[in-house]
């Protein structure tokens, strides 16, 4: 084994022979807290990436294989950056840095950066960003007036936009919040069902009524409510309005039509910015009706100041069974389109063999 006190570089006759490489920790920093209640943390690196670590005050001991070592101390220095910030660790916090870190390319950021990246703060909570693809929908939604955030459930899409908004309205850089969504399970016909028009909505846009009180006090949500200040309607309601200094998301936008879509873009008013939110997959429409969501990038292909975020199941924040459940669907529904190519293709050749 070989014993080091400098960057491992693994020999190129044995490349998987293991090494063992000592690291010190800077003073600074309290080794329970970096290394978790019960060495929770370390034990998440020792298995993740197949190392052993020896903790003795503040120098730690890496054994194991050369990339895995070099693995775990830039996952260890990625730790000690983000303590740097004040930002605590957690279990989901090394695990996300060690993904990161996995699927690094050359325009990857630190994970460091990406996790200590404070987008609004609320007794005592702060919403971040917790994967690159979120940091960099984030950043869009900065530099644009329209941004499409696509992907499915679970990946913050809406959830960042919200705080997003709430941020800008905090910073009086918007007058107003105004959030809606299609009431598709009642084909929008709400003035057909009982009840005021509260009771009406309310089952459609409970969600985003849940996001505002995890990013608000709750004591102001309904003042807000009441002065207009934040507006939650669904989307029928935006019919013929132009609107001025908002900040606007459209969520479950896979569940509008073309021309509804179309109606929701051109209610962009001076100083306002649109956010629309949805997952191609999981369309409520009736049959045979398109999805405003699945033709609006063709359609709006190259128009500046607008642009498409896409998120996948690696950017699933929820309960880890979540983005093990979207990563299964995906592999199912990819399969089942490659069963109907392949099956179209038969056709199409026992075709071209039938005789004149």
């Amino acid at each position: 084994m070989t014993d080091s006190t400098s960057p491992v570089t693994a020999a190129a006759a044995a490349p998987a022979a293991p090494v063992r490489h000592v690291i010190v920790v800077p003073n600074s920093i309290d080794m329970v807290t970096l290394f978790g209640p019960g060495d929770e943390h370390l034990g998440i690196i020792e298995r993740q990436l197949r190392v052993e670590v020896h903790v003795r005050g503040n120098r730690v001991t890496l054994a194991g294989e050369a990339d895995e070592v070099k693995l775990a101390e830039r996952l260890i220095e990625e730790l000690v950056a983000i303590l740097r910030t004040g930002q605590g660790i957690t279990s989901e916090v090394v695990e996300r840095v060690e993904a990161m870190l996995r699927a690094e390319t050359a325009t990857s950021e630190r994970p460091a950066d990406v996790l200590s990246l404070n987008i609004l703060s609320n007794r005592g909570r702060s919403i971040r960003p917790k994967t690159l693809n979120q940091k960099r929908y984030v950043e869009t939604i900065d530099q644009h007036t329209i941004t499409f955030g696509i992907g499915p459930a679970g990946t913050g899409k809406t959830y960042l936009a919200m705080a997003k908004a709430v941020q800008a309205l905090q910073a009086k850089q918007v007058n107003r919040i105004i959030l809606t969504r299609p009431a598709v399970e009642a084909g929008e016909r709400l003035g057909y069902l009982p009840g005021t028009l509260s009771e009406k909505i309310d089952p459609y846009l409970r969600p985003l009524y849940d996001a505002l009180h995890d990013m608000l006090d709750p004591e102001s949500v309904p003042k807000l409510l009441a002065a207009g200040t934040i507006e939650v309607a669904p989307l029928a309601y935006m019919r013929g309005r132009s609107l001025n200094d908002s900040f606007i998301i459209l969520d479950e936008a896979q569940n509008t039509t073309p021309e509804q879509m179309k109606m929701f873009l051109t209610r962009l008013g001076f100083g306002s910015k649109i956010v629309v939110t949805g997952d191609v997959t999981q369309v409520d429409l009736p049959s045979g009706t398109s999805s405003g969501l699945r033709v609006v990038e063709n359609i709006l292909e190259g128009v500046d100041d607008l642009a498409f975020v896409r998120l996948t199941s690696h950017d699933v924040v929820r309960h880890k069974l979540v983005a093990r459940i979207v990563a299964a669907y995906d592999d199912f529904d990819a399969q089942k389109e490659a069963k109907r190519e392949l099956r179209q293709d038969r056709r199409l050749d026992s075709k071209k063999g039938d005789p004149a």
